[in-house]
């Protein structure tokens, strides 16, 4: 994988660039829609790429480990043969969704041992077989395997855990360099710098991630809990130390603003459920604000979802139209409000890295922002 810097904002860390991998290139700023168990809730790979105009896939380890499982993914050639999609895709290494086990898992030195959350199968991830496993489903760019720390952890359990991250990488770097892609193409691996809300653990944390000169790197553990402002501060610290030559990976993150926020701290690469699971509940993200469609006002609103000029999805759809599908469980309401919201969150990185290119992203970004927080 290659990474250019083409543009910088002058008045911010702000950054447009390129990445290249074999399945494709990738402008940044970037959202990647999440495709969990390999497919984007409600959206079909067609509409993916041609409405909503993704150039990334994010799927997951753990999920697709548990089903369809690794024999059929290595039978069909990997997740882009056993999908459609064609484009590049990135796997989070299932950290954070054993993290979200708390219950019905044990960590260790060697690994994580966990219970699935389809039949209670007890199974153990080590970073070994993380990395394994991520070759096998054959993403472009794989995540080490990490511990996510909660957003209100106590320092001394965010250290032992940081130091947990730490070994677990070292272990992920070597197994990378001891094996082969399976499928015929080279792959990429982030670390994750972890470190909760300290800042001398996130900076412990980067120089250790910045170390193994990596082809990109990720911030993990925030939007987990901790205050919105802590999130930027943690960025901030991280983004000082990490390689500016290489692509920056914010996970799980987050709202219109927050993603702004982060781009104007140096951030290149996002992720995150929210436009999907929220129009999934009758929310809407436009520019002008967010519009829940559950509301009884777009009952007679027959005008298009977007009425101001942006339109992200077919116009022949109202507002009224809209809010039925959505009061009725209307399948077709779920996927209306799934594409529009990727569609937004598409059509916001290019309008970021378009006035990065020309200079003057902070004062745009300054002028949009109050407006993508409101509730219309």
């Amino acid at each position: 994988m290659k990474f250019e810097v083409q543009h910088t904002d002058s008045r911010s860390q702000a950054r447009a660039g390129l990445m290249t991998t074999e399945h494709g290139t990738i402008e940044t700023p970037v959202f990647m829609p999440v495709g969990t168990q390999g497919t984007v809730k409600a959206v079909h790979v067609t509409e993916l790429r041609d409405v909503v105009g993704a150039q990334v896939m994010l799927a997951n380890t753990y999920h697709l480990y548990l089903r369809p499982g690794l024999d059929i993914l290595k039978q069909a050639g990997g997740l882009h043969r056993y999908n459609g999609w064609s484009r590049p895709i990135l796997t989070d290494s299932g950290g954070y969704q054993v993290f979200s086990l708390a219950e019905n898992r044990k960590l260790s030195l060697e690994g994580a041992e966990f219970r699935s959350h389809i039949d209670g199968s007890k199974h153990f991830f080590t970073p070994e077989n993380v990395v394994d496993i991520q070759r096998i489903i054959g993403a472009d760019i794989i995540m080490a395997f990490d511990e996510c720390c909660p957003g209100d952890a106590e320092y001394a359990y965010a250290k032992k855990s940081l130091e947990l991250t730490e070994s677990w990488l070292t272990r992920c770097v070597k197994r990378m360099k001891e094996t082969e892609p399976v499928h015929g193409y080279e792959q990429s691996m982030f670390p994750i710098v972890q470190g909760c809300v300290y800042q001398d653990l996130r900076v412990r944390a980067a120089e250790f991630v910045a170390s193994q000169e990596a082809d990109g790197n990720a911030i993990g553990g925030l939007a987990v809990g901790e205050p919105t402002e802590v999130m930027y501060e943690m960025i901030e610290v991280v983004n000082e130390i990490l390689p500016k030559d290489k692509p920056r990976y914010l996970m799980g993150v987050g709202t219109p603003a927050n993603l702004l926020e982060a781009i104007e701290r140096g951030v290149d690469m996002f992720d995150c459920i929210m436009p999907t699971r929220n129009g999934r509940n009758g929310q809407l993200f436009t520019r002008l604000g967010t519009m829940n469609m559950r509301n009884r006002k777009w009952a007679d609103d027959f005008s298009p979802i977007d009425t101001d000029g942006f339109a992200f999805v077919d116009t022949a759809y109202s507002k009224a139209f809209l809010h039925h599908l959505i009061k009725a469980d209307e399948i077709l309401g779920l996927q209306i409000a799934s594409i529009h919201n990727l569609a937004f969150y598409m059509w916001l990185m290019k309008e970021a890295r378009s006035h990065i290119a020309e200079g003057d992203f902070s004062e745009w970004k300054k002028g949009i922002i109050n407006e993508l927080s409101q509730r219309v």
